[in-house]
């Protein structure tokens, strides 16, 4: 809409006939006003150069000349923008809800247009003077009539001061029939009406009115309070009517958009209230549309119902110059506006009078509290007068009213310090006393919220400690409990040891008590050959178990040395600098555990073998061997005697090197976990582990020499045994051989 106003600017027209009849050129500011607004190019042209006029029942078409096209064209633009301006302040009224709730008090700033007085004065002129000229009739009532008409009903002794009123020039603008207003809208519903009618019609029916001179040709000059202004009243006819015709209603109803179809009907409803007064003939919307003036005259009597509702304060703008320019002061310029607005009467009025002014009641309230408390439940009057006094205010600077208490400037200012003082003092006193019962409330608060929350914690504490000594107990029961399974099992322990050893010793002793009787008592009967054969029997069968025993503690120490090695390699992965040399080290100790392990695990399979092929022989032939001879059976005890006596001496070092081999894998273990835990950082140690490790890498091959020196030893005896019993086969197989052949013979 705000492009559409600006591009109706641009319009223009060109003449069409001899009548000096145009229409509108189409250009680009035509195209672009029909566009913006929604309508045809055809109906905007239509309405800008001809005007349609309803005489009885006909319809008739005026061409329009070029001044009243641009007359059109400019009140459509002008109505656009006031209807804009209109549909605006209403939706930020709906949008801050106005009316809708309660809005309590409000502050409201009327800037007002100033006197104007210029070379030429026009019709903007007449009106803005005019509405000037009622807001300082409003400012005189106000500080003059309404302030001394107080003083006056209050029964102050008030000398009444004079100033100028402005009633009779706003009689000339106002009264009816014969007045400024009403003959300029007289005026405009003629159609024969001019400027120059107008002018001489004013001349004719005013001037016998004091504020109001003719002058020549279409001048007349206004009396104002602020000075005489000569107004020209070229154009103030056209200016009143602003006519709008219907066909530019007509055009906005026609519009595709929202907006100009809204502007249209509130043109409308705006061109239907009636004008008093008469009216031309041809009758229409044209006709009985408002006029400015009475716009502007109605306008203004809505403000000043305003502003009489309301409680004003003024705020007088001087012109220093009028140059316009600054630092510049005219003493005379500015002295004439004072004079004029009346502002130093103001100021005569506010020397002399009483600017303050408070209610008897109010006044006893607001400083009622300073006084003693006798004198503070008297009548308020009585409580007046006493603060007056007892704050040695003088006489004049004050005077007691019927319903009020008028002050001079600056009177009320001591009151206010005096009771903001004692005020200040009353609450320091009571924040003083405030601070006391806090403090003491929160000591006393702080003392409860102490004992209660040691009553708690002791209550907590309690039950804690009683909770803790359950703990204890039951921790010591499972203690004696686990201790007592431990001790047993390790008294279980230490007495099968104990009776291993016992029977070992016990065989032994046996062992070597039987072989002894063997070598002194040849002679003995073939019951005890039997025993002795039923001894040998046992010792073997116990000599498998204790090897079997033997084997399966072999295997327990090579899974725990399994289970050391892993936790070797866990330690190893730690340290990515020590990897590979950890590894190498680990798959030769690996390598030689298991040629240690295979050859210690050959050398007792070809042991048990050669065990159970004697214990398989020795229970076929025992019946057999009954019937040796005596130098046979003789000779056979001693190879049995001596073949126990080194089987029992092969044991006891089998039984010897696995000991040795156990201890030292569990020895050679520790060290090397106690070294890998030394460099790792996880326990402390004054050594060297690298050292240490090649140390103890040393001691591992000499041991292991030595180690294997032995076995090899071992594997010899186990051979030469092994050899015995091969011969003792033999002497029984030929004994076998001779017995069958005997047999057989």
């Amino acid at each position: 809409m705000l492009a559409a106003v600006l591009w109706l600017g641009n319009i223009s027209f060109t003449v069409v006939d001899n009548e000096n009849h145009v229409e509108a050129v189409e250009d680009e500011g035509l195209f672009t006003v029909a566009k913006l607004i929604g309508c045809e190019i055809e109906d905007l042209k239509l309405t800008f150069s001809t005007r349609k006029m309803k005489v009885g029942n006909d319809n008739i078409v005026q061409k329009l000349t070029l001044s009243q096209a641009i007359d059109a064209r400019d009140a459509l633009a002008k109505s656009i923008y006031a209807c804009l301006f209109d549909w605006l302040v209403e939706q930020i009224n709906k949008s801050l809800a106005v009316g809708k709730r309660r809005t309590g008090r409000s502050i409201s700033i009327l800037d007002i247009y100033g006197f104007e007085s210029f070379n030429r004065n026009s019709f903007e002129q007449f009106c803005i003077n005019y509405a000037n000229e009622r807001l300082q009739q409003h400012f005189n009532r106000h500080l003059f009539k309404l302030e001394q008409e107080e003083y006056i009903q209050d029964g102050i002794d008030w000398a009444k001061v004079e100033f100028e009123d402005n009633q009779d020039c706003l009689n000339l603008f106002e009264k009816k029939p014969l007045g400024l207003l009403s003959l300029l809208d007289e005026e405009s519903t003629f159609p024969n009406g001019t400027d120059l009618t107008f002018a001489n019609k004013l001349k004719q029916h005013l001037n016998s009115n004091s504020c109001f001179k003719g002058e020549r040709e279409k001048a007349f000059t206004v009396r104002h309070y602020a000075g005489e202004v000569t107004y020209d009243t070229s154009g103030f006819l056209e200016k009143n009517r602003d006519l709008l015709h219907l066909d530019s209603i007509q055009l906005l109803s026609s519009s595709k958009c929202h907006l100009p179809k809204l502007f249209a009907s509130h043109m409308l409803t705006q061109s239907e209230k009636p004008v008093v007064g008469p009216l031309h003939k041809s009758g229409g919307a044209d006709s009985q549309k408002l006029s400015v003036a009475t716009k502007f005259k109605g306008q203004l009597f809505q403000l000043m119902q305003r502003l009489e509702s309301t409680t004003p304060h003024f705020i007088r703008c001087i012109k220093p110059n009028n140059l316009q320019s600054p630092g510049s002061y005219e003493q005379g310029l500015v002295l004439q506006q004072l004079r004029c607005c009346g502002v130093l009467e103001v100021v005569r009025i506010s020397r002399s009078g009483f600017p303050s002014r408070v209610s008897h009641q109010k006044f006893a309230r607001r400083y009622g509290f300073l006084l003693l408390e006798n004198v503070a439940s008297q009548d308020p009057l009585s409580v007046s007068v006493a603060i007056l006094h007892q704050f040695n205010i003088l006489p004049e600077m004050f005077q007691v009213g019927y319903t009020k208490l008028f002050f001079r400037t600056g009177q009320i200012g001591v009151l206010e310090d005096t009771r903001n003082r004692t005020l200040h003092g009353i609450l320091r006193v009571q924040s003083c006393f405030r601070g006391h019962r806090a403090r003491c409330y929160r000591k006393e608060l702080w003392r409860g919220i102490t004992t209660l929350q040691s009553f708690i914690r002791g209550e907590k504490s309690r039950k804690e400690y009683a909770d803790l000594l359950h703990r204890h107990r039951a921790a010591v029961i499972i203690q004696k409990r686990m201790k007592t399974v431990f001790a047993r099992n390790r008294m279980k322990s230490t007495k099968e040891a104990a009776v291993f050893i016992q029977s070992f010793i016990r065989g032994w002793l046996v062992r070597r008590c039987s072989g002894n009787i063997g070598l002194s008592k040849s002679g003995v009967t073939k019951a005890n050959e039997s025993d002795e054969v039923l001894v040998k029997s046992s010792f073997l069968a116990e000599l498998q178990r204790r090897v079997l025993k033997a084997e399966a503690a072999l295997r327990e120490k090579e899974e725990e040395n399994d289970i050391l090695h892993q936790r070797l390699q866990q330690y190893d992965s730690r340290w990515s600098e020590y990897e590979l040399k950890m590894k190498s080290m680990e798959e030769v100790w690996q390598k030689q555990m298991r040629s240690l392990q295979s050859s210690l695990s050959i050398a007792k399979k070809s042991l048990a073998m050669d065990d159970s092929e004697r214990n398989s022989d020795a229970s076929v032939n025992a019946s057999d061997e009954r019937d040796f001879s005596w130098d046979v059976g003789t000779n056979h005890r001693r190879q049995e005697s001596n073949g126990v006596r080194s089987m029992s001496a092969g044991l006891s070092v089998i039984s010897r090197l696995a000991e040795e081999f156990e201890q030292r894998s569990q020895v050679f273990g520790d060290d090397a976990k106690f070294l890998v835990e030394v460099k790792s950082g996880q326990v402390e140690a004054s050594l060297n582990p690298d050292r240490e490790l090649r140390r103890l890498k040393q001691m591992f091959e000499a041991w292991k020499k030595d180690y294997n020196a032995r076995l090899r030893e071992t594997k010899v005896i186990l051979h030469k045994l092994g050899s015995e019993d091969g011969s003792i086969d033999k002497v029984k197989k030929s004994w076998w051989g001779r017995r069958n052949s005997t047999r057989l013979s």
